[in-house]
């Protein structure tokens, strides 16, 4: 409660530092939807926290407050729900055909990310892209194992804090669902999307949980401190795809044919890849991942354009599979 009243504050402070006037009873009433005598306590609140807060009286005498000193309100930045309600009205305005708005609102967006540090800016993006992804304004085509919504915003809630999670899973062996405790570090996402966590209760090690053979997810409430050592890029980075086996991780080497060249400069198979052009136009790809199925999946969309280097054992999985009429490149 004490939180959500400190909330409250600063969105009043704001209010009057904002408007030109500053911010009245019945304002501060309507927007917090409270009565008179609270909105009085606020406006205490406010003039105890910020002491250079002004006031006057219009010709109808109604005392407005006013702030001038926004110091302190300036370096709140920009919040990840206020960045997407303006993500939102900048597609809005894309479906209306508003360009004028369209341009508008973009301006007034980069504005606003320029003046915040760069790390806190990339996260507000991240998340804002995220939301908007959940409400319907942007999509990742193809197919996908379906999840609950009430579990990725359990999970959600749960990595941001960082809270523990208590999730119902069934594993890969009919095994039955079992209950775990997790400390949630982040996301893999794809045709199947995982949960990268650590489990409590099998020796702390960082584990792939698949979000569809979740079943229930549940904020325990209890905090924990992130391993300030792990990396979620880095640990995605073991991987082709979404899928991690350790027997698999080695280097990978593919040749795509001349004809294909062009078109395969223009993909990042990997975070770590290194790309070599061949004397004949060929193009040679580079990296150490594992999941060799996944990587298979991906191969056959080239047909016989592209040939496995190594390892041999992916060769052999996409020997015979490799066509040379699908006629156009991925």
């Amino acid at each position: 409660m004490a939180f959500a009243k400190t909330l409250d504050l600063m969105r009043l402070a704001e209010m009057a530092a904002a408007r030109h006037k500053g911010v009245s009873l019945v304002e501060v009433s309507a927007e917090f939807g409270v009565n008179l005598r609270t909105a009085q306590r606020m406006i205490r609140g406010l003039e105890a926290a910020f002491p250079s807060i002004e006031f006057s009286t219009d010709q109808d005498r109604r005392r407005w407050w006013k702030l001038n000193d926004t110091k302190f309100l300036r370096m709140q930045g920009i919040r990840d729900h206020e960045l997407e309600a303006l993500e939102t009205s900048i597609r809005r305005a894309q479906r209306e055909g508003a360009t004028r708005d369209v341009s508008a609102l973009i301006s007034l967006r980069d504005r606003l990310l320029a003046a915040m540090p760069s790390s806190h800016a990339r996260r507000a993006e991240v998340d804002a892209g995220a939301m908007l992804e959940a409400q319907g304004y942007a999509c990742r085509p193809g197919p996908r194992v379906q999840v609950e919504p009430v579990i990725l915003g359990a999970i959600a809630v749960a990595i941001k804090a960082p809270f523990s999670l208590n999730i119902a899973y069934r594993g890969a062996r009919d095994n039955g669902v079992l209950d775990r405790v997790v400390e949630p570090y982040g996301l893999l996402l794809g045709i199947r999307q995982y949960l990268i966590a650590r489990d409590l209760g099998n020796g702390r090690e960082f584990r792939r949980f698949r979000l569809d053979r979740i079943s229930s997810a549940k904020i325990t409430g209890q905090s924990f401190a992130r391993d300030p050592e792990f990396d979620l890029d880095t640990y995605a980075a073991q991987s082709f795809g979404s899928y991690h086996s350790a027997a698999e991780y080695q280097l990978v080497v593919w040749r795509f044919a001349p004809s294909a060249a062009v078109a395969a400069s223009e993909f990042e198979f990997h975070s770590d890849q290194v790309v070599t052009e061949e004397p004949d136009g060929a193009l040679r790809v580079e990296f150490t991942a594992s999941g060799w199925v996944e990587m298979a999946w991906h191969l056959y969309q080239w047909g016989d354009k592209v040939e496995v280097i190594a390892p041999a054992e992916l060769r052999d999985m996409v020997k015979g599979h490799q066509r040379g009429d699908l006629g156009v490149l991925p």
